[in-house]
């Protein structure tokens, strides 16, 4: 598995070094749920967000998206556990991040959140 993500993963990186998605005319596509319906979902600027990040533009990135960016902090950490790395100060992250209900929550939640249009909520709209 990790043999054919890899290569997927340097082309997609390759694909956000070379094409700007704030460009018009670039080969991403757009969120169709935003297209349809004028709102956020949880995924969108999620590209922008990817592209500022191999950029190194943090603060563009998680600008674009706080919660996934937010949520790729705990990569390394979660991989790490998968393999056998058992630090008991991450042992309540993976805990609250592997229960399903966990997410049947958060995302919902955020998607309604970014959708308000009042502040603080502005700030977790795609800037």
């Amino acid at each position: 598995m990790l043999m054919a993500a890899t290569p997927v993963a340097a082309f997609g990186v390759w694909m956000l070094l070379r094409y700007d998605p704030n460009v018009a005319g670039n080969p991403f596509p757009p969120c169709i749920f935003r297209l349809l319906t004028g709102f956020y979902c949880p995924g969108c600027g999620l590209t922008r967000a990817l592209h500022a990040l191999v950029h190194l533009d943090i603060g563009r990135a998680f600008a674009m998206n706080p919660l996934v960016m937010t949520g790729l902090t705990l990569v390394p950490g979660l991989v790490a556990w998968k393999h056998g790395w058992r630090a008991r100060w991450f042992a309540p992250v993976v805990a609250v991040v592997s229960r399903p209900n966990f997410w049947l929550v958060l995302l919902p939640a955020y998607w309604i959140a970014r959708n308000l249009p009042w502040f603080p909520f502005t700030a977790l709209a795609p800037g």
